[in-house]
């Protein structure tokens, strides 16, 4: 359905207009028969719930890239996996004609984990815990807060104080990391690779973006993406496609190539598909899941946020891509809970987390002026001689 390379334009992932209406008409098709399946199966909603994100209420997908970021940890603390459930679903409740019941029961929850810090602590390396002690002490102070703002009905203030405490969540699950949770494999050995987490900053023509990359799922995307930015790849190139509400996508270089050519052995570094499925322990490469015959599988890192950022490829070639990569611009129609039809087709490796506005106003012919790794350099890894 994604055509392949162009030799005339240089562009990966090229989806025209017609076959993009053809694929949303399907997919509302398809979608219909899903539901009558599932309801003739007797299946509840549960089943379409990932067990990383069981946690939420069922059916609501979830859209907000540092939420994901924070399910994608590897880690299994129960207590701060249900603190963070609490603190997110407060903005459904708002959007839902601010219930403001609900809203009370989700910070009721957050406060008695929080009564409770032993059992947050126990998952938390002893030389963090001090640090870790004092965040939790500031978590419990700011959902006193949190209840106390949902007496005067602040829908702003609340919305506010909960960015704060989720930010404080993430700094707490990923004080509870311990090592890097799986091994590459050997094959990949002579490409870069994030052993961790980075992030990036670009600074463009029409503002700036911070996008957040996972090695913890895509070591080895995340970790070219990174060292391309680190060498300056990206300086100075121009978005070089713009769907709305579909891509945004840049990448491709001056002159006759389509992707990075590694100066270290004069050829071009392709980058194999990678992607890490829920209840995996390390991802799947060089096949797409639809392959694989994994059709309900769910990726850890799906498209189903804003500024989800992922590795463009020629549809031929699954282990194909290099430098081009597409932020995706959310159509709700290719993304219903939890199922998008390029989930396990292209590999997301990270999510956009500062700067909504600037990526939706930017266009082909726009310009990256710089990309900068602001934090985690330290998680590359380089490649390792064959």
């Amino acid at each position: 359905m994604i055509d392949g390379l162009r030799p005339v334009n240089n562009l990966m992932l090229r989806l025209s207009y017609p076959m993009f209406n053809l694929i949303k008409s399907w997919l509302k098709n398809s979608l219909k028969i899903t539901l009558l399946v599932t309801i003739f199966l007797g299946m509840t909603t549960a089943l379409w719930t990932t067990s990383s994100h069981a946690a939420l209420p069922a059916g609501n997908a979830i859209t907000d890239g540092k939420a994901l970021l924070r399910y994608a940890l590897p880690i299994d603390n129960q207590p701060v996996r249900q603190l963070q459930a609490s603190l997110e679903d407060i903005s459904n409740q708002l959007r839902a004609n601010k219930r403001w019941g609900a809203i009370s029961k989700d910070i009721s929850k957050a406060s008695r984990v929080l009564d409770k810090p032993s059992q947050i602590l126990t998952s938390v390396l002893q030389e963090r815990q001090p640090q870790a002690e004092a965040w939790i002490a500031e978590l419990k102070s700011g959902v006193d807060k949190l209840q106390e703002l949902v007496k005067t009905k602040d829908k702003e203030q609340i919305l506010q104080e909960r960015a704060k405490l989720l930010n404080l969540v993430t700094q707490l699950e990923e004080s509870m990391v311990k090592e890097f949770p799986f091994e590459v494999p050997a094959q990949y050995s002579n490409l870069p690779q994030l052993k961790g987490r980075a992030t990036v900053d670009f600074k463009t023509n029409k503002g700036n973006l911070t996008v957040v990359v996972d090695g913890y799922s895509t070591p080895v995307t995340a970790g070219n993406f990174v060292d391309l930015v680190q060498r300056g790849f990206y300086n100075g190139l121009e978005f070089t496609r713009s769907e709305e509400s579909y891509v945004l996508q840049t990448g491709d270089p001056p002159g006759k190539e389509v992707g990075f050519i590694d100066p270290k052995t004069d050829k071009y570094r392709a980058i194999p598909l990678e992607v890490l499925v829920e209840g995996d322990k390390q991802p799947t490469y060089g096949i797409t899941l639809e392959e694989a015959g994994r059709y309900v599988d769910m990726p850890v890192l799906p498209f189903s946020a804003f500024g989800a950022l992922a590795l463009a490829r020629p549809e031929g070639d699954v282990n194909g891509g290099s430098s081009q990569f597409f932020f995706f611009l959310f159509e709700p129609e290719l993304t219903p809970a939890g199922r998008n039809l390029l989930d396990g087709r292209y590999a997301v490796f990270g999510y956009l987390t500062e700067g909504k506005e600037v990526l939706d106003q930017l266009k082909a012919g726009d310009k990256i002026e710089s990309a900068t790794v602001v934090q985690g350099i330290e998680n590359l890894v380089a490649p390792q001689a064959a």
